[in-house]
């Protein structure tokens, strides 16, 4: 496969500004500016973790700067999303997973300055909208939410649908899996695409050591049963993009297992709708046990946008920095 390395870098420097960083969110804006946003603070799930941002503008990336905090709560996944002239910002807050509440903020000047915060969905809770990966627009205009959620014994995907630009959301039916035949918890952080026909198809992380998928004929509100890829899945998230051409590029940690190791991280290409793929490409790697992930040899969850055929990928680089790629293919 034949790809050139247009940028590599990391977004800020170690430990200059918190100690512990992770779940990092890209989107491009038509000026050709990039942003970024992800949560750090003292640890994951610590009080002071708040939503952090960068800007790269003329090849540069800005002093990151908090954009988004609760005091005593942390804050977790942000997710950017850029539709019709706003840039919007979703994020969790919460002191566990299963009592998250999705707050949203909105910028109309590329991320310089943003709204006042605001409930996606109203007495939610349990975190409704995009829970890790971006939202994606369909031809027809609907917005859809890549969402799921978690409790102490069961992990479940589900859709969150606008009509409006965002303003409301209505939720899909959990994407049906084979409990009984499930190892683990189950799926959750789905990635999703539309393909030339109109279905609207799913990756997910799984407890299972394999990457799952699903996909819908009418748009996102009714869902196949899920079924196992031959995608190798450590139970970390996953992030998948499409490309003006019509090729996908996933990128995730071809490693399987429950909680296994987080390197390497790589990138994949699909030339046929995600049927197969292609081997991955490596973009960061430690060797270590692959049964078990330690921070120190943590590359993880990826997110990736796309301009023309060129991918934009960040992910958490040993929960110190984010990783920044900008690669031609």
């Amino acid at each position: 496969m034949n790809y050139y390395v247009k940028c590599h870098e990391h977004i800020f420097e170690p430990k200059t500004f918190f100690p512990k960083c992770h779940a990092s969110t890209i989107e491009i804006l038509p000026s050709g500016d990039i942003v970024a946003a992800w949560f750090a603070g003292s640890h994951e799930g610590a009080e002071d973790v708040d939503i952090w941002l960068a800007v790269r503008h003329n090849g540069a990336w800005s002093k990151p700067r908090v954009v988004a905090g609760h005091e005593g709560v942390p804050c977790w996944n942000p997710v950017l999303f850029y539709h019709e002239g706003v840039l919007s910002l979703y994020y969790k807050v919460g002191k566990e997973i299963p009592a998250w509440q999705t707050m949203y903020k909105q910028s109309i000047d590329g991320g310089q300055t943003w709204s006042n915060e605001m409930e996606l969905v109203p007495g939610d809770i349990g975190g409704r909208g995009p829970v890790k990966n971006k939202c994606l627009c369909l031809r027809n205009g609907t917005i859809l939410a890549p969402s799921s959620w978690e409790s102490e014994t069961q992990w479940e995907c589900f859709v969150d649908i606008s009509t409006d630009s965002g303003r409301t959301w209505h939720r899909s039916a959990d994407v049906p899996r084979v409990g009984d035949e499930f190892i683990g918890k189950g799926i959750i952080q789905p990635t999703l695409w539309e393909d030339d026909t109109g279905i609207v198809h799913m990756l997910t992380r799984s407890t299972e050591g394999a990457v799952f998928a699903s996909k819908s004929l009418d748009g996102g509100r009714i869902w196949a049963t899920a079924w196992r890829t031959d995608l190798p899945n450590n139970n970390c998230g996953i992030d998948a993009v499409k490309l003006e051409d019509g090729r996908l590029v996933l990128v995730y940690n071809p490693v399987s297992g429950n909680w296994a190791a987080r390197s390497p991280i790589a990138f994949a290409v699909s030339c046929d709708n995600g049927n197969t793929w292609s081997e991955p490409q490596m973009l960061d790697y430690v060797p270590c046990d692959p049964k078990v992930n330690i921070e120190a040899t943590e590359f993880s969850y990826p997110a990736v946008v796309a301009k023309g055929n060129d991918v934009f990928i960040t992910y958490t680089w040993k929960r110190e920095t984010v990783a920044f790629w900008w690669i031609g293919l």
